[in-house]
């Protein structure tokens, strides 16, 4: 049976090992890395699927703000390689859109592939006026608004908002699992 969990600090070595799997060592040279460093995902809004006590899923949503905007960046989601089809990424992003709904944000962007992601709502429209702090292909830079007007009228460079990791906590543990 799959359980979907808020994640622990005990899933942080497996997720590295997932997100490796699914998206190579480069991963990190992403812009959308950027917005990750050093930082901590938004409270609750880091989820593991689990099977047999093996990580098998994750997602992450993180604090970011464009001129005092606060929104969500959401990323990466990575399913195991050998689950693909089976429908376990959109459950985790349904679950991840109704958490972050639940906990009253605004808005939820994301670098990822449209056709995927619309069928949860997500479009480039709304993103017309905002900007990566590094380079992105702007038709994969895709915004859901989970309050109406949460991304209308803003504009500007995505900055991160999120609490700062504390020396020796999730940060540590990743370098640890690299």
């Amino acid at each position: 049976m799959i359980k979907i969990r808020e994640e622990i600090a005990a899933d942080v070595p497996a997720r590295e090992l997932l997100l490796d799997r699914c998206f190579g060592e480069r991963r990190t040279a992403k812009s959308s890395e950027r917005l990750r460093e050093g930082r901590l995902p938004a409270e609750g809004l880091a989820l593991t699927a689990e099977r047999d006590g093996a990580v098998i899923a994750t997602v992450r949503l993180w604090h970011v703000e464009a001129n005092g905007r606060p929104a969500l960046l959401l990323g990466p989601l990575a399913v195991a390689p050998e689950l693909h089809g089976e429908g376990l990424g959109g459950t985790m992003m349904r679950e991840a859109i109704a958490r972050a709904a639940d906990r009253g944000h605004g808005a939820i962007l994301l670098v990822g592939d449209a056709p995927y992601y619309q069928r949860f709502g997500f479009s480039a429209a709304p993103m017309a006026e905002l900007a990566m702090p590094g380079p992105v292909e702007r038709e994969r830079f895709l915004g859901l608004e989970l309050r109406d007007g949460a991304l209308a009228g803003v504009s500007g460079v995505l900055k991160p908002t999120g609490a700062l990791v504390a020396t020796g906590g999730m940060d540590g543990l990743r370098r640890r699992a690299a």
